[in-house]
């Protein structure tokens, strides 16, 4: 059996399976998840060599975490050998950046997924928020927490590429360990390539999420409440057709897209089934072999050129 590459992570020290485990679908996210079927997943994702689990208190209203936390405990796993990420600022209620409560966050996060630590906390979806907080008021919470001991490493996540950079470039070196990004290094949108040298350049750890852009990569469609353009949907869904009528899954095309670049530590993905682990990891493992369909996905690509790298937004910034 291959096992997955195992990346570092910035100047961490970390290494992270190339697939991670996103587990907002363990909070029923997308429909109800039997706690048989999260430990299940869990289990089959650690036997074939996924090491990195990332969760949230706003995934299900904190559920993702509960589920997680019962997960790993009923697995019994050493707790060196995964690495657990999880977010604060962002829950059910709203948003919250404040010293005081992304301390409370935390003791409450350890709580739900029964950990002494978490491996990485990241300020969640920072786009939300005071940019100028983050910088003056949470990372220095964070800061704390970590000469406490309660999580190792500090994070920021958010959609706009430019909450990066303001932030990084804001913070003393070092402060900030790693970002993580979504939507924005997949077949349709890779903007995420053109920050990956200044990133490196800061020591910062880089973790993409959503290969298949929130479900606009997959023949069945993206949600109902996918924010993309019509324009971007109807070429996604052309796309979609045209592997299909070549016997191609798109789905498995754009994940290993997204994992050909090795800049990326890892590229996370939400799993709630033991057969969604099983072919993400194939994807992975197949391209690890085989390489990627170089023909295939270069005629996606002329497909999705009218819509290349299209956003969509996620709020308001307060820059």
């Amino acid at each position: 059996m291959t096992t997955l590459d195992l990346r570092p992570l910035g100047n961490t020290g970390l290494k992270l399976s190339s697939v991670g485990f996103g587990a907002s679908p363990l909070g029923n996210v997308f429909g109800p998840v039997s706690d048989h079927d999260a430990i299940a997943s869990v289990r089959e994702a650690l036997r074939l060599g996924i090491n990195f689990f990332d969760t949230s208190p706003y995934y299900g209203g904190t559920l993702s975490e509960k589920v997680l936390g019962k997960a790993l405990k009923a697995l019994g796993v050493p707790r060196n050998e995964y690495i657990v990420s999880t977010k604060c600022g962002r829950y059910a209620e709203g948003f919250d950046f404040s010293a005081e409560r992304v301390t409370k966050s935390i003791d409450e996060s350890l709580e739900r997924l029964q950990l002494d630590y978490v491996d990485i906390l990241q300020c969640h979806d920072i786009e939300f928020g005071s940019l100028d907080q983050i910088v003056n008021e949470t990372i220095p919470a964070l800061q704390k927490l970590k000469e406490a001991g309660k999580i190792r490493f500090i994070g920021i996540t958010g959609l706009p590429l430019g909450v990066f950079t303001y932030v990084l470039d804001r913070v003393p070196p070092g402060t900030v360990d790693v970002i993580l990004s979504y939507c924005h290094y997949s077949i349709n949108d890779s903007t995420l390539e053109d920050l990956l040298p200044y990133l490196k350049s800061k020591g910062v750890g880089v973790i993409s999420a959503s290969p298949l852009a929130m479900g606009l990569l997959t023949e069945s469609g993206p949600p109902e409440w996918h924010p993309a353009s019509p324009e971007l949907k109807a070429a996604c869904q052309a796309a979609a057709a045209h592997c299909k009528e070549k016997g191609r899954n798109i789905s498995k095309l754009a994940m290993q897209y997204s994992l050909s670049n090795k800049d990326i530590s890892s590229i996370l993905v939400g799993m709630n089934s033991v057969k969604q682990v099983e072919e993400n990891v194939a994807a992975a493992n197949e391209l690890a072999t085989f390489g990627k369909d170089e023909k295939t996905v270069s005629e996606i690509e002329e497909i999705l050129k009218p819509v290349k790298n299209q956003t969509w937004l996620s709020g308001i910034q307060q820059i």
